[in-house]
């Protein structure tokens, strides 16, 4: 199988070498006030050749990452002028030198500044700074929207509920609260529809989140009952609070998670409709409104919006299966893992997992715990292994109980995505060889390796294909989960499955951990028809810019968002979503840049 060339290595980008440079904090400081002055009006000397400016709705309307000296300054007078951008003032105490091992330093300080035309908005600048033959020069820049001038912040909302009073919001029991036309409806309500509720909620929007699931938080509760995150409780929270406080598990399991979102809803007084389904939806250019069909509690009803927020799951949860000759001969169990609960039933019988990314390894581990008499994966390709606590080390250092989760949020999410693949490769590797017999292990039992991966290529390219080693490697090593790969399987028969090389592998239940389609176009085909769906990009994977594609941003129809992710882009980025429709909504749209 061809390996998709990666957009990420092509990218024109490097970390700055430490040379022998000396800085101290005063230093830092220094560079910092300096420049507050010249970031108004750029000039080639102030940045370095591979310079990358990565814009966040405040000048593009958007994302967009701009890469090169001649093509940031162009790019900078031409969007900073229009909107009369104006007042850079360097944040006090906001300066710090990152030292990456001893190979790489930059010093990075932040900055507010304004833009004067329509729609008005307040907004921050991170910048770094590399020395190059003496002079400190931009390295990286950060343009990030922060706020709709006369318009409250979308980071902070007073609760609607505490003490189990109600205290009054925006929008007054909401859960009471209906409309003829509503200004969004967010169709989905797991981590990033509720996201963008809360944020939708801070500006005053009317909105209503339909749920398909009889309860908020199902979409976590109904998976397997093993089912828990391999990312730490603090990096996992809804907006506003810390959702799961310090008496929740460091890794939240689904129940977990289903508990917190339903607290929270409550305490914000979150607009849900459960047990409610959009079947169809249509596109009224005339009136300007979405006209939807949904399903309530099974009575078919129908209402309109100004604006769509489709955010029904990463992976659309339309599950994907190889095909495989002579199912129907099969005398045991098959099944993909969407439909997975648990292996308790299965103790003494043969297992077989078909993948080897997070999701088979927790299947497999199910399977171990409950006894089967033999657990065998199937790896098609070789796989990333990346111990947890490497990942849990560095985001550590921004998601703890000191950070407030939406400063952790500006700092991990607004970076270049190819710098920051390059920064957790330098880390991770490095982790990674310190340790080489946990990995000489694995290949030792036969699993195909990739020991120094590329976690940002997988999440953003390959839509996953990883493991997030939480305890399973192990159990590979010891020989407790066997693996199977080197050869394709061909052909099912009454007990097992037949391989290409010629073997057979004896089972009694086949799971397959395939993955999902990860395209959520086809799901707006579905609601909305060919005609909407040839307007908006693909969701996922990466432009030629190294820019998520669809996801978090204007998606080709104005009216229409789509929006998922990992727990933390779901929180971060919702609040772009939510400052877009709240400028649409009061006639004067964020412009779109070119």
């Amino acid at each position: 199988m061809t390996a998709t060339p990666s957009i990420l290595e092509q990218l024109p980008c490097s970390l700055p070498p430490a040379r022998d440079v000396s800085v101290t904090d005063d230093d830092a400081t220094k560079i910092g006030k300096r420049f507050e002055s010249k970031l108004g009006t750029l000039e080639a000397g102030d940045l370095t050749e591979d310079v990358v400016w990565r814009d966040l709705f405040s000048l593009t309307g958007s994302l967009r990452t701009f890469y090169g000296s001649s093509n940031v300054l162009e790019r900078w007078k031409a969007l900073t002028q229009p909107v009369l951008c104006s007042g850079f003032t360097f944040q006090p105490n906001s300066t710090r030198i990152v030292r990456l091992g001893g190979e790489f330093l930059w010093v990075e300080a932040r900055y507010t500044f304004q833009t004067q035309s329509q729609p008005a908005t307040e907004c921050t600048a991170m910048v770094s700074y590399a020395n190059v033959d003496g002079k400190w020069r931009i390295w990286v820049l950060r343009t990030i929207l922060d706020r709709l001038k006369d318009h409250p912040s979308v980071d902070q909302y007073v609760p609607c509920r505490q003490n189990g009073e109600h205290k009054r919001g925006l929008l007054s029991k909401p859960q009471d609260y209906q409309k003829d036309v509503w200004d969004c409806v967010v169709v989905g309500g797991g981590q990033a529809g509720l996201s963008v509720a809360g944020r939708l909620q801070s500006q005053g929007i009317s909105y209503v989140v339909l749920e398909k699931n009889a309860h908020v938080g199902d979409n976590w509760k109904l998976r397997y009952q093993s089912t828990k995150l391999h990312t730490t409780r603090e990096s996992s929270h809804l907006p506003f609070d810390r959702t799961f406080p310090a008496c929740y598990p460091e890794f939240l399991t689904k129940d977990d998670l289903a508990q917190g979102y339903q607290d929270w809803v409550t305490k914000y007084d979150i607009n849900v409709w459960v047990n409610t389904g959009l079947i169809l939806g249509e596109w009224r250019a005339d009136e300007s409104l979405w006209h939807l069909q949904i399903v309530r509690d099974g009575e078919a009803q129908t209402t309109t919006a100004r604006h769509v927020v489709l955010a029904v799951g990463a992976g659309c949860q339309i599950p994907v299966m190889p095909e495989i000759e002579g199912h129907t001969n099969f005398k045991g169990i098959i099944q993909h893992s969407a439909t997975f609960t648990s292996a308790d039933e299965w103790r003494g019988k043969a297992g077989v997992v078909v993948g080897t990314a997070n999701t088979a390894h927790d299947v497999a581990e199910d399977m171990c715990a409950a006894g089967m008499s033999s657990v065998t994966m199937i790896q098609r390709s070789p796989t990333y292994v990346l111990p947890y606590e490497y990942y849990q080390r560095i985001l550590d250092v921004l998601y703890n109980d000191k950070t407030p989760t939406h400063l952790a949020d500006t700092l991990s999410n607004t970076n270049p995505i190819p710098i920051t693949r390059l920064i957790s490769k330098y880390a991770l590797h490095g982790m990674a060889k310190k340790e080489p017999e946990r990995f000489d292990a694995l290949e030792k039992a036969g699993f195909l390796l990739i020991r120094y991966g590329d976690i940002i290529h997988q999440l953003y390219e390959r839509f996953g294909g990883h493991y997030m080693d939480v305890g399973a490697s192990s159990k590979i090593a010891k020989g407790l989960i066997g693996i199977k790969s080197g050869a394709r399987p061909t052909k099912f028969v009454s007990d097992g499955l037949l391989f290409d090389d010629g073997t057979k592998l004896d089972a009694d239940v086949v799971v397959f951990a395939t993955g999902f389609l990860g395209n959520m176009k086809s799901t707006v085909q579905d609601l909305f028809g060919p005609q909407v769906a040839a307007q908006i990009d693909d969701f996922w994977g990466l432009d030629s810019e190294g820019e998520i594609r669809g996801a978090f941003k204007p998606s080709g129809h104005p009216h229409l968002w789509m929006h998922g992710g990992t727990c933390g882009q779901a929180r971060y980025f919702s609040r772009f979503l939510a400052l877009s429709i709240r400028a649409a909504l009061d006639g004067t749209p964020l412009p779109i840049a070119d």
